[in-house]
């Protein structure tokens, strides 16, 4: 059994919120951080570029493949539902949208018992995690963080006669639906800058990387949390039972 190894933190997964908190929690230097991840490196083109995600959304070495439950709903069948397992997580597979949840939504959240959570709480977490490019300076958005937002560029009559249809309608143009009001209709917003994809790991792990606090660990599985009472003390890794890929 190899020696264990010793960090201030340890973060299971480097998803989004992995990759982040990768960053945040190293940024001081004064703790080291370790972060596990059960699968690949991001390395393959696939994930870097807008069109990728077509064939990395499926490929089955970049993604665990979860079902959901039957239901009546879905006629008694189980829906694949394939969240990334790489580093970035699901935002190195996905299609790219950026969409906030609306504020409504959270706000109900803090009122069913969760304080932190209304709309103007979390409103400057998402202002310093982005770097809003274009858009016309709302206060709801963020222009120094690291993750780049930028409005589509791409145009098609059908989605432009699809969007004056639902002006005819009532249905108002969107605007910038991230700004807290998300009704309306229109092209989306997105995490592709300068052609590329920019999952959490390329905004927020790549620049951290660098750091000598700053462990990564990819094919990493973990298997299990060690506790002392209530208390996180460990996490155990099997390096050679990781998930086969499954189609």
């Amino acid at each position: 059994m190899a020696e264990p190894e010793l960090f201030d933190y340890v973060i299971v997964g480097a998803g989004a919120a992995g990759c982040l908190l990768a960053h945040r929690l190293s940024e001081s230097g004064r703790y080291t951080v370790c972060l596990l991840e059960s699968g690949p490196p991001d390395r393959h083109p696939f994930l870097h570029i807008p069109a990728g995600f077509i064939k990395a959304g499926y490929d089955p070495r970049y993604t665990w493949p979860f079902e959901t439950e039957p239901s009546e709903q879905t006629d008694g069948r189980r829906v694949t539902m394939r969240l990334g397992r790489t580093l970035g997580g699901s935002s190195a597979i996905n299609g790219f949208n950026y969409t906030r949840g609306t504020a409504s939504d959270y706000d109900r959240w803090a009122a069913l018992g969760n304080p932190g959570w209304s709309y103007d709480e979390v409103l400057p977490y998402f202002k310093r995690t982005e770097r809003r490019i274009g858009g016309d300076g709302a206060a709801h958005r963020g222009y120094e963080g690291l993750l780049p937002i930028t409005d589509c560029d791409w145009r098609h009559p059908l989605c432009d006669g699809f969007i004056r249809s639902a002006q005819a309608l009532g249905i108002g143009p969107a605007g910038d639906y991230n700004a807290g009001v998300q009704g309306g209709a229109g092209y989306y917003q997105r995490w592709i800058h300068r052609g590329w994809r920019v999952s959490a790991a390329t905004a927020f792990l790549k620049p951290a990387r660098q750091r000598a606090n700053l462990s990564v660990r990819t094919n990493a599985h973990a298997t299990g949390i060690v506790f002392d009472g209530r208390r996180a003390t460990g996490v155990r890794l099997c390096w050679a039972c990781r998930p086969a890929p499954q189609e």
